[in-house]
């Protein structure tokens, strides 16, 4: 019973204007070459950040603004600020489908009776 109301949760969440804002925000996103590029530098220099961090090196302050101009970069995209406006807007309904769930076992929990459908 749980999984299934679970999976038609997820069917409904899939099929909701700021899923699909963010799913196609995201593939714009992966077709914007310059966007993907400057992404992917960035993970690789925190890649190498962290590697050192872990090594117990400190990250060069070259890496350190390298990152901040990358990052500079990537925000004045508007592909970018499209998925992270999106991604807001989708983290809202999931905090409120999560309030709601909780609210559920809160009064589930308090609830004498039960219910098998």
């Amino acid at each position: 019973m749980i999984e299934g109301k679970a999976k038609e949760l997820g069917r409904l969440i899939g099929q909701s204007s700021e899923y699909q804002a963010v799913k196609r925000a995201n593939d714009a996103l992966g077709e914007n070459k310059e966007a993907v590029d400057l992404l992917k530098k960035m993970e690789q220099l925190r890649l190498e950040a962290q590697q050192m961090i872990q090594r117990g090196e400190r990250p060069t302050q070259e890496m350190e603004q390298e990152l901040d101009t990358l990052l500079g970069q990537v925000q004045v995209q508007s592909v970018y600020q499209r998925l992270v406006s999106a991604q807001e807007n989708f983290d809202k309904v999931m905090t409120k489908v999560n309030d709601w769930i909780v609210d559920g076992i809160e009064k589930g929990a308090t609830s004498s009776i039960i219910t098998l459908g």
